[in-house]
């Protein structure tokens, strides 16, 4: 029961820093929407994506909306399944991110008409695309699925 409560603790600890940094960047650093510079490669803006990583499978309706909300809670109850099975710590931390991270963003389209805050930007181009804006959120969910390929690889090695 420790590992279920630990794993609780993860992602509300995402979903609290995911909406605190939006809350943050939407009323208080970009009340005038601009763009802050950071570090020379790195800027807050303020985006608003409708779809999922890269602006894929984006919403243009409330049924794509309702759509995409699903599918996040369908994988976070399929990922919490996983976390209830699960005794490696390395895969623990690595769902419970990814959860935290889906809720966050779910969160955000149920506030927000089924947009998602998006506010880091880094400035990354491939063969002339640009890396798009993020949040915490995202980030999260990045490492999380970071670190389930980390522990396959660990667990091939054993």
């Amino acid at each position: 029961m420790t590992r279920l409560l630990y794993a609780a603790l993860i992602a509300l600890f995402i979903i609290a820093l995911d909406q605190a940094s939006k809350a943050w960047i939407l009323y208080d650093l970009m009340n005038s929407p601009t763009i802050i510079k950071i570090l020379p490669f790195l800027d807050f803006i303020l985006a608003w994506n409708k779809g999922i990583g890269f602006g894929f499978l984006k919403a243009h309706s409330y049924w794509q909306t309702f759509g995409l909300i699903a599918l996040a809670s369908g994988i976070s109850i399929g990922l919490s399944i996983w976390i209830w099975r699960t005794t490696d710590k390395l895969l623990l931390i690595g769902l419970s991110m990814i959860i935290g991270g889906a809720i966050g963003n779910i969160i955000d389209r149920l506030r927000f008409d089924g947009a998602v805050v998006d506010f880091i930007y880094v400035h990354v181009y491939i063969l002339g695309y640009h890396f798009p804006a993020f949040n915490v959120a995202d980030s999260a969910i990045t490492v999380g699925v970071c670190l389930l390929i980390l522990e396959s690889y660990v667990r091939k090695k054993q």
